[in-house]
C-alpha cells in the first residue's frame, strides 16, 4: 500500500529533523553553560549539555524503527 510507504518516509524525515534539532539544542546549551560558567558563576560544567542527547537519541531511534517497520510492511504488501 502507498500508506506504508508514506509513513516510512514521514518517520525517516522526522528522524533526520530530530537529529538536526538535537545538534542545534545541544550546541546552544553548551555555549550558554560555557558562558554561564565563566561569567555568571554557574556551578554545572558545560558538558552537562550533552545529557540532552539521551532523550533526543531515544526519539530518533523510535522514529528510525518505525520507518524501518513501515518500510518492511510496504515491501510485504507488494
Amino acid at each position: 500500500m502507498k500508506n506504508y510507504r508514506r509513513l516510512a518516509r514521514l518517520f525517516a524525515a522526522l528522524a533526520v529533523l530530530l537529529s538536526d534539532v538535537m545538534c542545534a539544542v545541544v550546541a546552544y546549551n553548551y555555549c550558554a553553560l560555557e558562558w554561564g560558567g565563566r561569567y555568571a558563576g554557574y556551578s554545572a560544567p558545560a558538558n552537562v549539555a550533552f545529557l540532552l542527547c539521551i532523550p533526543y537519541g531515544a526519539g530518533i531511534a523510535l522514529c528510525a524503527a518505525a520507518a524501518w517497520l513501515f518500510y518492511k510492511k510496504h515491501q510485504k504488501s507488494l
